[in-house]
């Protein structure tokens, strides 16, 4: 990932920002997440979110989408320790460049030894790499990990899940032979447009040059500039240049979006190592001839931090989530407590589905069930009543729409619930 030192912030601003406003906008996802239960700060954490178990199913969703997305790809999942030797971090320049951003502590048992809480995944996947002998016929070698990263963000630039101190990253490393780069670039961003299309996103692209520090030679980063230029290009990408902003290590493509309220924020990632993990791990593999040969890196996050997506996946459909990600799909509203046996064999028809649905049986008004069925976002509220008892039928409110009709369940599951899953 790209370091850049953040500059210091007076206390009084610092104060003004760690302050939450007292009353946010409604479709803020500070505010969403409060009012359906899905997440909450507390003091004890500073930048970090509890996660209520209705946060946690669209936590796990996306993760279950990463992975299926990774799976059809030919990536292999790989997970690396969370605390790790500061020697790892020198070696790959983290400690000079990045340690500011990084929480570190010596080891109080054995004064010798400095651990760091990861800040990222990069330099841990190496050692998975490093693990057996490689061949060309290995690469491209596609090592993916959902980890949880701790970075020691300024409390002032701390806001909601938009940047926040622990991370959960899709990250993913590529270790390819150098002519591969421009067709694994590719595959990268035709995933990452198929991911955000189906969510009906426009990211927009920057393709970030050498900056004036840098690591290895002009030429050598003259054909990675061209190696993910050529990529956008075979995509019909469009793309901005944003001179000098690249990575110490290699030039990258940086996905950015706009959330609800035009905030400019980058997202996911592709970028080209050339000299980091490579050279300073001591990375090759075996090439045709036989001879040793180093690799490329490519660091690839499609959608970045699981935080920062969630927060603008809230405000952009102001909590009213596509079905397959809503933590409650559907809920059950009886009229009586004489069809609440029904209601329950409805529940258990639609939970053998995967639908997520519990039923409403309290003794209250069916308006004032309604009401906080929608308040909750629900896509669907289906109405029990000695009618839809006898007929073994529900009668559907979906979500924006209103009363639907009735049908039966087996219709309702065929009709609304299809695409439960992706």
């Amino acid at each position: 990932m790209n370091m850049k030192k953040k500059s210091t912030t007076k206390k009084k601003v610092v104060k003004k920002a760690i302050e939450p406003p007292k009353e946010l906008p409604p479709n803020d996802h500070r505010a969403l997440g409060q009012a359906l239960d899905l997440f909450s700060f507390h003091e004890i954490a500073p930048g970090a979110p509890f996660w209520h178990n209705k946060g946690m199913v669209i936590f796990r969703e996306l993760e279950r989408y990463a992975r299926k997305v990774n799976d059809e790809n030919g990536y292999q999942e790989i997970s690396t320790p969370i605390l790790v030797k500061k020697e790892v971090f020198e070696k790959s320049g983290h400690w000079d460049f990045y340690r500011d951003n990084m929480f570190w502590f010596t080891n109080p048992r054995d004064k010798k030894e400095t651990l760091v809480v990861k800040p990222m995944n990069c330099p841990e996947s190496t050692y998975v790499y490093n693990s057996t002998i490689r061949s060309y016929n290995d690469l491209p070698l596609r090592l993916a990990e959902i980890g949880r990263l701790n970075r020691n963000e300024l409390s002032g630039t701390l806001g909601g899940l938009f940047r926040v101190r622990q991370i959960t990253m899709d990250d993913a490393h590529i270790f390819v032979c150098p002519d591969q780069v421009e067709e694994e670039v590719a595959a990268v961003i035709k995933i990452i447009e198929e991911f955000y299309g189906s969510f009906g996103f426009k990211p927009r692209y920057v393709l970030a040059t050498r900056p004036k520090k840098a690591l290895g030679t002009k030429k050598v980063w003259d054909m990675a500039e061209h190696a993910l230029e050529e990529a956008l290009k075979k995509q019909h990408t469009a793309y901005t240049i944003d001179k000098g902003e690249g990575a110490f290590y290699g030039p990258k493509i940086e996905v950015h979006m706009e959330d609800s309220q035009g905030r400019d924020w980058q997202m996911g990632t592709a970028q080209l190592d050339l000299v980091m993990l490579p050279k300073q791990f001591n990375l090759s593999y075996v090439d045709e001839n036989g001879k040793k040969q180093m690799p490329w890196v490519i660091h690839r996050a499609v959608f970045g931090s699981f935080e920062r997506f969630i927060g603008i996946l809230l405000e952009h459909f102001n909590g009213a989530l596509p079905f397959w990600l809503s933590p409650m799909q559907a809920r059950i509203l009886t009229i009586n407590d004489k069809v609440l046996d029904y209601a329950k064999e409805v529940e258990q028809e639609l939970k053998k589905s995967n639908v997520r649905v519990e039923v409403d049986g309290r003794n209250e008004s069916l308006g004032k069930k309604i009401r906080e069925g929608e308040m909750q976002k629900i896509p669907y509220l289906l109405v029990i009543g000695e009618k839809e008892k006898s007929a073994h039928s529900v009668n559907v409110r979906e979500r924006g729409k209103g009363d639907v009709g009735t049908t039966s369940v087996e219709m309702f599951l065929e009709e609304k619930c299809k695409n439960s899953s992706l």
